[in-house]
């Protein structure tokens, strides 16, 4: 009997983990974009990079918010599970392309969609993130309102008493969030392209 080849097995294992991984995710996107999924669940507590060149839309809300981790998930660390996130929502957004990535590892799945010319473009776009950066523009926009009573996006709101603002239009050059967490009612993705690669956005 000849001996086993433990290494091949375990790259074996270790493919299918991230094809399983890669195939999770392209569901996940697809499922958000018909609108079947829910707009809250338990995050993974996996943080991952969104950068965009140019995010515009209309109807924008800003409020903070808790969001919460499976019970038991092996990445909640010293925080209980929770992280505190600010939730960023927008009707109707355009964006001038868009890089996705999350390091599993030493390497990192990574996302791309959409140009300037041939833009992503999402209806009821919710971010929840711990970062956000880049060059902020917004039109008629109301600072200190109360995240209950918030009305530029339908159906988003935070808790009562909470800090929020909107804005009826909001432009942003050279975005980059930290983010734990993304939801859309739609969400189209032109030239979309997911692979596995040693850098991420």
């Amino acid at each position: 009997m000849s001996p086993t080849r433990l290494g091949r097995t375990r790259w074996r294992r270790f493919t299918a983990m991230l094809l399983g991984g890669l195939a999770a995710m392209t569901g996940l996107i697809l499922l958000t974009g018909k609108g079947v999924l829910a707009a809250s669940f338990s995050i993974s507590g996996m943080p991952f990079t969104v950068t965009s060149p140019k995010l515009h839309g209309y109807g924008f809300e800003q409020y903070a918010e808790l969001d919460h981790m499976a019970p038991g998930s092996p990445n909640e660390g010293d925080t209980g599970g929770q992280v505190v996130v600010i939730v960023s929502a927008i009707r109707d957004a355009q964006l001038d392309g868009l890089c996705q990535s999350i390091e599993l590892g030493g390497i990192n799945m990574k996302l791309t969609a959409g140009s300037a010319s041939n833009k992503v473009t999402a209806d009821t776009l919710v971010v929840d993130s711990d970062m956000i950066s880049g060059n902020g523009d917004f039109k008629n926009i109301d600072i200190g309102q109360d995240a209950s009573t918030l009305d530029r996006v339908p159906g988003k709101t935070g808790a009562i008493g909470v800090f929020g603002q909107q804005a009826e239009e909001v432009t942003i050059t050279n975005v980059r969030q930290n983010n734990y967490a993304t939801t859309a009612v739609t969400f189209h993705l032109p030239n979309l392209r997911m692979s596995f690669t040693s850098d991420g956005c």
